[in-house]
């Protein structure tokens, strides 16, 4: 046979081969199509699959419109996931971060879009994420409106992903929260967290997997739970209650306790001038905060500037109101505390 120095030409490559099955994910769409739909408002013009997400406000009850905007991720709180094989309460999570923040305004959530990028897509687990967005979705009220799922081959580590999310919301003008009218001797009222929400996992892991070397289904007696159960407790949703409060009382100003807690994020909605002496015995904190505290042997004020120590969701309002909203509060199954009030000076005062 004579030699040409010619190979044979090699197979044809695809995208598949190199890691992206886009039959795959088109299916995996179709598969989640009725659980997006449920979330869907009247005001949803398009149908899942678009290009772009159409939603019609409804003019009739925003009469002077003000749009609000909001988007957030849910850290390393994924690790847990990751590490307990459990991926359906992560999309509450992230549907809580962004609405909770876009209701801080008065704003009603209105729509969500979430980003999900993983290294090879797994339908199952996927599924559970959006899953859990769906739900976040129902309790807050917004629709689920649009999304992204992108495989990212050599990008992430298998069986890892990142998820983010985006929210719209609307309030008419003169009805904006924005804490301007907050004077001394305004009360500040907390509402219950459900445990660490989405923030200071950096920390928490390193304590329980790191110093104290526990797996994640270790169960912990002093928790009467698995410290993965409980870690991935999800964020609580205020949506409703805070509407429901709202439509009898005046809000002054609201703060979504995150990174930060209560010390770096209720001054940011404070007029100049004025600070917040916040009452620590007034509220049951969750046994995870003393936990940590305890067994990391971590200082009183490091705590409260990393984790919302019990308390999710603060609202300032009129002292003469206060009795009155913890009492509506409480009616929307909220646990709700006076836990404060605001005072002349600056920053968060304990006592």
């Amino acid at each position: 046979m004579i030699d040409t120095g010619k190979s044979n030409p090699p197979a044809s490559l695809t995208y598949k081969d190199s890691g992206v099955d886009i039959d795959k994910a088109d299916t995996f769409i179709k598969d989640i199509a009725p659980l997006i739909k449920k979330t869907f408002r009247k005001e949803v013009l398009t149908d899942i699959g678009s290009f772009s997400a159409l939603f019609r406000l409804d003019i009739t009850k925003f009469t002077e419109p003000v749009l609000v905007s909001g988007t957030d991720g849910v850290g390393t709180k994924l690790k847990i996931a990751f590490m307990a094989g459990r991926h359906d309460t992560i999309g509450i999570d992230l549907v809580a971060m962004c609405v909770n923040d876009v209701l801080t305004s008065g704003a009603e959530p209105l729509f969500f879009l979430d980003y999900l990028a993983v290294s090879s897509l797994d339908p199952h687990t996927a599924g559970e994420i959006i899953k859990g967005i769906a739900e976040g979705c129902k309790e807050a009220g917004c629709a689920l409106i649009g999304g992204e799922t992108a495989e990212m081959p050599g990008f992430y580590s298998n069986g890892e992903y990142d998820v983010a999310g985006f929210c719209v919301g609307a309030v008419n003008k003169p009805e904006i929260i924005d804490g301007s009218s907050i004077v001394e001797g305004d009360t500040v009222i907390g509402l219950a967290s459900s445990g660490l929400h989405s923030n200071g996992y950096s920390l928490a892991r390193k304590l329980f997997f790191e110093t104290e070397g526990h797996d994640v289904n270790a169960f912990i007696p002093e928790l009467g739970k698995t410290i993965g159960e409980e870690l991935l407790t999800p964020t609580k949703i205020y949506v409703k209650a805070v509407f429901s409060l709202k439509s009898e009382l005046k809000i002054k100003g609201m703060a979504h306790i995150t990174g930060g807690g209560i010390t770096g994020n209720l001054p940011r909605i404070l007029p100049a001038g004025f600070g917040a002496s916040i009452d620590k015995s007034s509220w049951e904190a969750s046994k995870i905060f003393g936990l940590i505290r305890n067994k990391g042997i971590i200082a009183e004020d490091e705590m409260f500037k990393t984790f919302n120590m019990g308390i999710g969701y603060t609202i300032v309002t009129p002292k003469e109101d206060a009795a009155r909203a913890v009492e509506i509060l409480n009616g929307m199954g909220q646990r709700t505390f006076i836990i404060g009030n605001i005072v002349k000076g600056s920053g968060v005062i304990y006592n």
